[in-house]
């Protein structure tokens, strides 16, 4: 398996048409129904990435801001950010489109992460991410307090080991 592969090689675009089964009585598209989307289209990154099965370990708030209406067109992108022995993180947006008005707009972003299993379920090393655009490089670099946020929430990380946390909460010791 290759050590390092470049982000863009994860790159995931899904399209789904917004259609009344997916839709909550104000005719928006349900919440649930959106992270089902996203959860797909982040696997599939994954997978690209890793070359490997993938489990969902986690999924960063999704705020609602703008509703997505039923007939729209929703795009999904998926890269994988950064990766971490056997986790990966990855970054979803989400466009929805109105084609008849000619109106695009970006509804939603996030950041899941995947564990590569091997077929017994156990979690296996994942190449390296190589960032080559600004963009990449950004995600790149934040993946790392991201992801120590993510361990810190979830108690799996003590606060004080929080060492990329710590220059931005100027949590450290005086």
């Amino acid at each position: 398996m290759a050590k390092q592969k470049f982000a863009k090689e994860s790159q995931t675009i899904m399209t789904e048409m917004v259609l009344p089964n997916d839709t909550n009585t104000l005719n928006n598209l349900m919440g649930g129904r959106l992270m089902h989307w996203m959860d797909i289209v982040a696997a599939i990154a994954a997978q690209k990435h890793s070359n490997r099965i993938v489990v969902t370990a986690s999924a960063d708030s999704i705020s609602f801001k703008q509703p997505i209406n039923l007939g729209n067109v929703v795009t999904l992108r998926s890269q994988v950010t950064r990766a971490f022995n056997s986790s990966m993180e990855v970054f979803i947006e989400v466009t929805a489109e109105d084609i008849p008005a000619s109106k695009k707009i970006m509804t939603h972003r996030a950041f899941f992460t995947f564990v590569a299993v091997d077929q017994n379920g156990k979690p296996i090393e994942v190449p390296e991410v190589i960032a080559e655009t600004e963009e990449e490089k950004e995600l790149y670099d934040g993946a790392l307090r991201r992801r120590q946020l993510r361990l810190v929430l979830a108690k799996r990380m003590k606060p004080e080991d929080a060492v990329e946390l710590k220059s931005i909460f100027n949590l450290d010791e005086k």
